[in-house]
């Protein structure tokens, strides 16, 4: 009963307008003043602050954001669509199909879905409108091929989930290859499927160059990939190799990104202090929600919910199989409804335990989590990439979200894929020492 009335005083807070870190940070607060004794309520939150801050794994947060908000700024998604748009536009599609592809790309040297649909938009869009693609169908392209960015690693939602579940991120990274590959590749296919059904959403062939947002013709540039190949190369080599840590990768991908942006005279001043601006904010929201989150832990622990789930499982007899089914529609629809972080550190400390209580692996399932994340950005009504993609291409989310339904029921059945089919998932973190 306390955790129902705990529960709903934190959604009450939602529904007026609270930030969810604030939410989560008052409602956990009130609810220990009412179950734990009052001594114990100051050291917990001296804990809360402390293990907080003084956990390293944080820094790869702020550190990947900057990666992916100064390649950003330095136009790399431009060179990106460049590069894919000259070897597929002669191809029905071919414009969509090339935004896909530029945004696995860029998701691996990127840990941040928000900042990849910007970019993308903005050196995308404006060719697929000029050339007849449809706006509502653009839109979703571009909204999906930005939540690559929460699935290829480097990805925060599992820095998020590792440091909420305690395991391995880089575990949780190299995991998250294969099914990254596996959904991009799905969107091809449902892209393909697509315009093959109904030929009115993309042009026939495009015989003329890729413009440029500035109109400079792409013949004229033709966009350098190797630069941020090689970044890739060596926060991914570094991280599975084992030579540096996650937090440690993070730090060497935003030097690197750095690095390349100012070598190819990229990234001015201006440029620079918006990609910091961008980092400070997006790093903060993200922090002070696993504050309340944990804030919040403290009191479900104090409840002791977990182990109750547990028992009437147990009790109950259901599949494990059905129990996973069950946690994985919640996930769906509670993603739905609310931002992904704020699901993740709100709801892992059960499920996981759940999860692996019922003999599941943990980084399988954060994968999952992960996923259902990704579902998320892209369904109504609160479809985060939708709205900035909307935002910065003019076209209403109404059309946005009605262009990205195709692609929704793909999501839906990489999920089962990725449920029937562990082996996917697990093959390379296996590999790992």
């Amino acid at each position: 009963m306390t955790i129902l009335l705990g529960v709903a005083l934190l959604l009450g807070l939602i529904a007026l307008g609270f930030p969810i870190a604030f939410a989560l940070g008052i409602a956990g607060t009130l609810c220990l003043l009412v179950i734990a004794p009052a001594p114990v309520l100051p050291g917990l939150m001296e804990g809360v602050v402390h293990h907080t801050t003084a956990n390293f794994v944080l820094l790869t947060i702020p550190m990947f954001v900057l990666m992916s908000e100064v390649l950003s700024a330095g136009g790399v998604a431009r060179d990106l669509m460049l590069a894919c748009g000259r070897l597929l536009r002669r191809v029905r599609g071919g414009l969509a199909i090339t935004a896909v592809m530029a945004g696995a790309v860029l998701a691996a040297a990127s840990g941040s879905s928000t900042a990849a649909v910007a970019a993308i938009a903005r050196s995308t869009f404006p060719t697929m409108k000029a050339l007849g693609y449809q706006p509502g169908f653009a839109v979703g392209t571009i909204s999906v091929a930005g939540t690559l960015a929460i699935m290829i690693p480097p990805s925060i939602a599992f820095v998020v989930y590792g440091i909420i579940s305690e395991e391995s991120i880089g575990k949780l990274f190299i995991a998250g290859i294969l099914p990254g590959l596996l959904t991009a590749a799905g969107y091809i296919l449902t892209i393909t499927l697509c315009v093959w059904a109904r030929p009115e959403l993309a042009p026939r062939r495009q015989d003329r160059p890729v413009e440029l947002v500035d109109g400079k013709p792409a013949a004229e540039e033709r966009g350098r990939v190797w630069p941020v190949l090689l970044l890739i190369v060596v926060v991914l080599g570094a991280l599975y190799s084992g030579v540096a840590t996650p937090s440690e990768v993070g730090a060497l991908g935003a030097l690197g990104a750095l690095v390349i942006t100012l070598a190819m005279r990229r990234l001015n001043g201006r440029g620079f202090a918006e990609a910091i601006g961008h980092t400070l904010r997006a790093s903060t929201m993200i922090i002070s929600i696993i504050f309340g989150a944990v804030l919040f832990g403290y009191f479900m622990a104090f409840t002791q919910v977990t182990g109750e789930i547990l028992d009437w499982i147990a009790r109950s007899e259901l599949s494990p199989h059905l129990v996973l089914a069950l946690i994985l529609v919640f996930y769906v629809l509670l993603g739905m409804f609310m931002d992904q972080f704020a699901i993740i550190v709100l709801t892992v400390p059960i499920t996981h335990a759940i999860a692996t209580g019922l003999g599941f692996d943990g980084i399988w399932f954060g994968v999952l989590i992960v996923k259902t994340a990704e579902i998320g950005l892209i369904t109504p009504p609160v479809g985060l990439n939708i709205f900035i993609a909307s935002a910065s291409t003019g076209v209403p989310t109404r059309q946005g979200f009605a262009g990205v339904l195709p692609f929704v029921v793909t999501e839906i059945v990489l999920l089962v894929i990725l449920v029937a089919f562990p082996s996917i998932t697990l093959f390379l973190p296996n590999l790992m020492r």
